[in-house]
């Protein structure tokens, strides 16, 4: 019973938090805490529910997503030619391949030494102050406008390499990728929606590899434990996504700067005393 509690708790924590700039990673980590579900079996629990987060933007954006595979299968639109609109798959492999890259590189001292409540802190706050930081660089420019058919390959290899910032748990991917939009001249909903469709191919990589090497852990009523959590996941990411994105081009990434610095304010004089 309190696997299944903890099941939904962190599947609610999961959709809500892991397309919003505020770091999924970094409150599964805390809240994983505070519950006492820690361990192996969580670490793969958090892993495997991310997959329910990935399912809900896909259908939300299921019209590109398929107009994205037709393109690949038929060979067409995989790498964009000049004047011609579209996003295209060179431009999420741009994109992927930095963060992958390090990834890749580092998983083991990431797991080894970053996976606490104490460097989350650090991540929650430096990313406050970044994505302040891309917002304040948006301001300075003329108003941005576009959409993804827009973005080209320089501004998706930007975006990459400053995704790679969210290797630090508690920096969060989406403010990375959010924020390194802003600095690459896209207006804030176009960066959004990238961070979005990015996520799918990037977390389907991480989260495929973390499960194989976690197959052992799996069995029958650690299944039931997943199976909750993957469905509250895809549920609660499915409403924040379309909440999100209905205030996006009206709100600023400071609201969330300022609730990422009040959160870990919070747990440094509450939980660390």
């Amino acid at each position: 019973m309190h696997d299944w509690l903890a099941a939904l708790v962190l599947g609610i924590v999961e959709g809500l938090t892991e397309f919003l700039p505020v770091s999924s990673t970094g409150h599964l980590i805390l809240a994983g805490e505070l519950l006492g579900f820690v361990g192996e079996r969580a670490g793969t629990f958090e892993i495997f529910i991310q997959l329910g987060a990935i399912l809900a933007v896909v259908w939300l954006y299921r019209e590109r997503f398929a107009r994205l595979l037709a393109d690949g299968l038929a060979g067409r639109a995989l790498v964009p030619r000049p004047g011609e609109p579209g996003l295209t798959w060179t431009h999420l492999a741009v994109a992927m391949a930095p963060v992958l890259v390090a990834g890749l590189l580092l998983r083991g001292t990431i797991r080894a030494h970053l996976f606490t409540s104490a460097t989350v802190l650090v991540g929650l706050v430096v990313g406050a102050v970044y994505m302040v930081g891309a917002e304040l660089a948006a301001r300075r420019r003329p108003a941005a406008a576009g959409s993804l058919d827009t973005l080209s390959l320089h501004q998706a290899l930007g975006i990459g390499c400053l995704q790679c910032l969210s290797l630090w748990p508690g920096f969060s991917r989406s403010g990375a990728t959010i924020g390194g939009g802003l600095l690459a001249g896209l207006d804030r909903r176009t960066a959004a929606e990238f961070s979005f469709v990015l996520a799918v191919p990037v977390m389907v990589a991480a989260t495929g590899y973390d499960l194989f090497r976690s197959l052992a852990l799996l069995d029958r009523d650690f299944g039931v434990t997943l199976a909750v959590g993957f469905v509250v996941s895809f549920l609660v990411a499915w409403a924040a996504v379309v909440g999100f994105l209905k205030v996006v081009g009206r709100v600023s990434l400071v609201p969330f700067a300022v609730y990422r610095v009040a959160l870990a304010a919070a747990w440094a004089l509450v939980v660390l005393r």
